[in-house]
C-alpha cells in the first residue's frame, strides 16, 4: 500500500463515520467548487458563518460578523496563545456584544454545537493546499467542523521502508513553522503509517 492508497483508505474510513469528503484542489480559490478565497485562508468562512447562525439563532448579523472577525484573527503571532485562546472559545463561547431592544446584550456565542451533533458539518478534506512562508503545502487530510480546520492529519506509506511516523511527525513540525496559521482552531493532530498512529 503506497501514501496515496492509505490516504484514500482515511477518507473511506471518515466517509463511513458520516464525515463528508471533499478534495483540496476542488474547493481552492481557482478550483471548480471555489469555498476558499486564496491559498492563505484556512477557514472555511461559508460553513462557520453558516453554523454561527444555526447554532445561534438570537444573534443578530452584527454579532455574526463580529465572531467571523474575532475567529479569522489569531489573538497572537504565537501559535500556541492563539491556540489556547481559541481552545477557550471552543468550549466556553465566543464573546460578543450587540443591542437588542436598546439594551447592550453581552453573550457568548458557540462555534460547534456540543448537546446535538447533527447540527454540526463535518469534513475531511485531503491535499488542502496552504501558501506557506516558503512554499505552497498539502497537508494529507484536514478535518474540518462547522468550517474550522479542528485536525491535521499527515500518513506515510507503510510500505516505504524510509519514512515511518516520525517522519510524518517531522512533517508536521515544518507545517507549524511554514503554515502556523493553519494551527490556531488545532485540537488534534494526526500521524500514522497505516500501522501505528500517533494523536
Amino acid at each position: 500500500m503506497n501514501e496515496d492508497q492509505l490516504e484514500q483508505l482515511c477518507l473511506e474510513w471518515f466517509t463511513e463515520g458520516g464525515w463528508e469528503i471533499a478534495h483540496g484542489p476542488d474547493i481552492a480559490h481557482d478550483g471548480p467548487t471555489p469555498e476558499r478565497k486564496d491559498y492563505r485562508q484556512v477557514l472555511l468562512t461559508a460553513d462557520l458563518e453558516a453554523a454561527v447562525r444555526r447554532i445561534n439563532p438570537q444573534l443578530p448579523d452584527s454579532a455574526v460578523e463580529q465572531i467571523l472577525a474575532q475567529v479569522s484573527k489569531p489573538e497572537s503571532l504565537d501559535v500556541v496563545v492563539s491556540n489556547r485562546a481559541f481552545h477557550r472559545q471552543l468550549l466556553e463561547g465566543v464573546p460578543v456584544e450587540y443591542k437588542r431592544d436598546d439594551k447592550q446584550v453581552h453573550d457568548h456565542a458557540l462555534l460547534i454545537d456540543f448537546g446535538a451533533v447533527e447540527a454540526n458539518r463535518f469534513r475531511a478534506i485531503n491535499q488542502l493546499t496552504i501558501e506557506g512562508s516558503k512554499q505552497l503545502r498539502r497537508p494529507d487530510v484536514v478535518c474540518f467542523i462547522n468550517g474550522l480546520p479542528i485536525a491535521v492529519l499527515e500518513l506515510k506509506s507503510p510500505s516505504a521502508e524510509n519514512a515511518d511516523i516520525w517522519d510524518a511527525f517531522n512533517q508536521i513540525q515544518t507545517y507549524k513553522d511554514e503554515i502556523s496559521e493553519l494551527f490556531v482552531t488545532n485540537e488534534a493532530l494526526v500521524v500514522s503509517d497505516g500501522y501505528t498512529a500517533r494523536v
